[in-house]
């Protein structure tokens, strides 16, 4: 299959590696172009890890000649996405579809409601994580850390869940599930919560460039802290009807869950750089969209909110502001869309 990846970053290389191992077609192309620079055109790529390989990189010289592909799949932070969308509508044809990995902040619906401007109509798929996790050890070598045993699948309303699972399965294996909606995907990702329990904890380690390992220091501390993240979100869902999975699902308690990761062989770094993708992404992107849904249903939701507050302090910068991706959660047009209706008490 053709497939065309937008990013070149560290999963997004991941995603290359094991869909050109797999015998498809699969060639890059960066917005900015800085990935590219770094990991040249003429070197070979070293992957080690969960598939390992030595391969050739491939790029697309723009996005006109990307979206040529038969799948697009954008593989790059949220921050990179509504320029991303605009930059590629005009190119997209019947026939195609686009892959979100991972979904954040109803990006889908953006480009659903695009689309129907244009009189388009194509699959357009959110993964509520991504399909494997990636390290990169040099810009000519990456690591990759683990291939993901479950991955939530959901479609703009109205679309076939069943076609977008076959699809995802012939591409990156049977590690796909039906996700249930929009909302569902926006309520059943871990990730926010958990990298604002991690980069809030640690803040200083992060800003001075200290070397440390994430699951190793998730304290009991930090551990009661996401906690209580995830039973506020699970709040949310419930404040929609919804029942979302816990992150304690089958073990005893969050530290003990890290602990065993530990013990496992699994403790990546942590960040270096106070503009980690843990806070410049997941909170405009994964925290603040949370946040607008606590409210829409009633629901409180303080430590997600302190969270949002203080790191745009500790920043210096409103992150709310920044998400230049969400719809308006309360408009008629978006509860008609995303079959959003919260339960009223």
């Amino acid at each position: 299959m053709d497939v065309g990846i937008i990013g070149a970053g560290n999963i997004a290389r991941a995603y290359f590696a094991y869909l050109t191992q797999a015998g498809h077609h699969a060639r890059m192309w960066s917005p900015r172009g800085g990935a590219v620079a770094r990991l040249g055109v003429t070197q070979d790529m070293v992957v080690t890890g969960a598939i390992e390989g030595r391969l050739r990189p491939k790029f697309a010289p723009d996005i006109a000649t990307l979206a040529q592909a038969e799948v697009i799949v954008l593989a790059l932070p949220a921050t990179g996405h509504r320029f991303v969308i605009d930059a590629l509508l005009p190119h997209l044809r019947a026939g195609q579809s686009v892959i979100f990995s991972a979904h954040l902040s109803f990006a889908a619906l953006t480009l659903g409601q695009k689309l129907a401007a244009r009189g388009l109509t194509l699959p357009v798929i959110c993964w509520n994580t991504t399909a494997m996790t990636c390290k990169s050890a040099a810009p000519t070598h990456i690591r990759i850390g683990g291939l993901r045993k479950a991955v939530d699948v959901c479609t703009l309303p109205s679309g076939d869940v069943a076609g977008a699972l076959a699809l995802c399965e012939a591409l990156f294996g049977l590690r796909f599930r039906d996700g249930g909606d929009l909302l569902d995907n926006a309520l059943s990702n871990f990730n926010p919560q958990t990298h604002l329990a991690m980069a809030l904890c640690n803040l200083t380690r992060i800003e001075t460039g200290e070397t440390w390992h994430q699951n190793s220091l998730m304290t009991p501390s930090v551990a009661r802290l996401l906690t209580a993240l995830d039973a506020e979100r699970m709040a949310i869902a419930r404040g929609f009807g919804r029942e979302v999975r816990s992150q304690l699902a089958g073990v005893e308690d969050m530290a003990t869950m890290f602990r065993a990761r530990v013990e496992a062989g699994t403790d990546p770094l942590g960040p270096t750089d106070s503009e980690t993708r843990y806070i410049t992404e997941d909170v405009p992107f994964g925290l603040v969209p949370l946040a607008r849904l606590a409210a829409i249903s009633g629901v409180s939701a303080p430590l997600t909110q302190s969270g949002i507050d203080i790191l745009s302090a500790c920043h210096g910068r409103d992150y709310a502001a920044l998400n230049d991706l969400m719809p308006d959660l309360g408009s008629p047009a978006f509860e008609t869309l995303t079959m959003l209706s919260p339960l009223r008490t």
